[in-house]
């Protein structure tokens, strides 16, 4: 006795698709969210964004994918998304308190040079 494939519609073109399948192989339809890579080199890439991210003024916030792995259902592409956001807020302090303390070296630069300008009155 064979056992049968089951098999679903396409909601688009209504052509019979197998349940992995994440795109009808007819239409080209997006069945459901194909799994997130959790490969060394994504995650090294989503790590080096998280870091930087603060640095650019998050202008490309809406391309950073740390939300979307942190949402994930798998388990290895939350902890991912998990340390990414981690990471994202790590940096974004460091961040503001360099801007902060280089401000404040620049206010006081400022004024001990003010302070000397004046001092020979």
């Amino acid at each position: 006795m064979e056992l049968q494939e089951t098999l679903t519609l396409c909601p688009v073109c209504h052509q019979p698709v197998k349940p992995e399948y994440y795109f009808c192989p007819n239409c080209g339809t997006k069945l459901h969210q194909p799994p997130l890579s959790t490969s060394v080199w994504n995650q090294i890439g989503i790590y080096a964004f998280s870091i930087i991210l603060p640095s650019i003024f998050f202008i490309f916030v809406t391309k950073w994918p740390g939300i979307k792995y942190a949402k994930s259902e798998d388990k290895k592409a939350r902890i991912i998304g998990v340390i990414a956001i981690s990471l994202l807020v790590i940096s974004t302090i460091v961040t503001i308190w360099l801007a902060y303390y280089f401000t404040q070296q620049a206010v006081q630069s400022s004024i001990d040079s003010i302070n000397t300008d004046f001092s020979g009155f």
